[in-house]
């Protein structure tokens, strides 16, 4: 009887084991996807955000080449004169 109480304690610890083992593994899975789709949509807004800054770059600067297009050319600027005084 005592082998059988033994086995039975050692079975008990094994499957304690077991489990405690095939929960930690559901979890480390579960982790891991919901990482991935945080991942992907971290992924995905940063692309849409990325498209959006180019775009607006792009109004941008054909805002400012039509702009410099309709501005008349800038006078010359003067020569200043330098002047010798004796003192």
């Amino acid at each position: 009887m005592a082998d059988s109480k033994a086995a039975q304690k050692r079975d008990a610890n094994l499957r304690t084991a077991q489990s405690a083992s095939q929960a930690w593994e559901t979890r480390k899975t579960l982790v891991m996807t919901e990482m991935a789709a945080e991942s992907a949509a971290n992924d995905a807004k940063t692309a849409r955000l990325k498209a959006l800054r180019m775009e607006k770059e792009a109004q941008e600067a054909e805002a400012k080449r039509l702009k410099d297009a309709e501005a008349p050319a800038p006078a010359p600027k003067k020569r200043a004169i330098r002047r010798i005084v004796a003192e």
